[in-house]
């Protein structure tokens, strides 16, 4: 199996936005980093993925097998990493284990208890007590204790200081080391995915705008940086998205050896971040979109 989600023309109507026909698929085996700006769309993707959500149209498969008919088997193999608290808050990890255990076939406490060793937990203490970082590991051993194979997190590291925030990577890079396992990382703290995402998908107003190897990504995009005079209606068509400042612009492009071959030394140019891709993508698309409404 090479994909481990495979999504084919869902459509869904919303107030904000709308998933029109889209169509994505999920490798096996790797970390996909989906971003986006906050009211993107990317949380209503990943409940369309959990069958929280039904699309109006099209079909979601996950391991081969789709919701209709194996929705219990296919839940047994995903875990999920919450960004707030979903627990009974009176309620300490000892109980709560023992209530979320017979829902999963291959539930193992000898697992949750080396997990809730490693992230230093207390099992007796009331979750509402729990710090935010000490809630996120606690979904994270959760999410962990039943050997999914495919691991969804949606904002797993919002609301947390950067030292948590890297202990917390830390503990995905090893998952992924040390098991077969599939991440979906869903973020908009982009910095979070360059140290260990495969792919990123960057999602705006319901619509897929990029999805790529991130190596690819490091490779080909570069932030240009130069003076407003070079830029005329030729010279623009280099760039994915220009912004102009004070006498001088930076953009975006996907062509560094074409662009240094019509700028010379004229420009500087510089690896482009998750950010300045997210930023300069999201606002090609808008202007795209408002030109297309006018």
């Amino acid at each position: 199996m090479e994909n481990v989600i495979e999504i084919r023309g869902i459509s869904k109507e919303f107030k904000e936005f709308s998933f029109d026909r889209i169509d994505l698929q999920i490798k096996q085996g790797y970390t996909t980093g989906l971003i986006g700006a906050n009211g993107s769309g990317k949380t209503t993707l990943i409940k369309l993925m959990m069958n929280l959500l039904q699309p109006d149209k099209g079909d979601i498969s996950i391991f081969g097998l789709d919701y209709a008919t194996h929705e219990k088997a296919i839940k047994d193999r995903i875990g999920f990493v919450y960004d707030s608290n979903i627990f009974y808050e009176s309620l300490n990890l000892k109980d709560i284990s023992k209530i979320i255990a017979p829902s999963y076939k291959h539930w193992d406490s000898k697992q949750f208890k080396a997990y809730v060793d490693q992230f230093e937990l207390p099992l007796k203490k009331p979750i509402k007590h729990f710090s935010k970082g000490m809630q996120m590991k606690a979904s994270i051993a959760m999410a962990l204790s039943h050997h999914a194979e495919f691991i969804i997190m949606d904002e797993p590291t919002a609301g947390l200081d950067p030292t948590f925030r890297r202990d917390l990577l830390d503990i995905f890079q090893d998952v992924m080391v040390n098991e077969n396992r599939s991440i979906l990382f869903s973020t908009h703290t982009t910095s979070d995915l360059e140290r260990f995402a495969d792919y990123i998908i960057l999602i705006d107003q319901g619509e897929i705008l990029l999805h790529k190897r991130m190596d690819e990504l490091q490779e080909k995009y570069a932030l240009v940086k130069g003076n407003s005079d070079l830029l005329d209606r030729d010279t623009e068509a280099h760039f994915i998205n220009i912004e102009r400042t004070q006498g001088g612009f930076q953009a975006l492009t996907i062509d560094k050896k074409q662009v240094h071959q019509t700028f010379g030394d004229y420009i500087v140019t510089e690896r482009a971040s998750l950010d300045d891709i997210m930023f300069h993508m999201k606002a090609a698309h808008r202007q795209q979109r408002n030109e297309t409404r006018s």
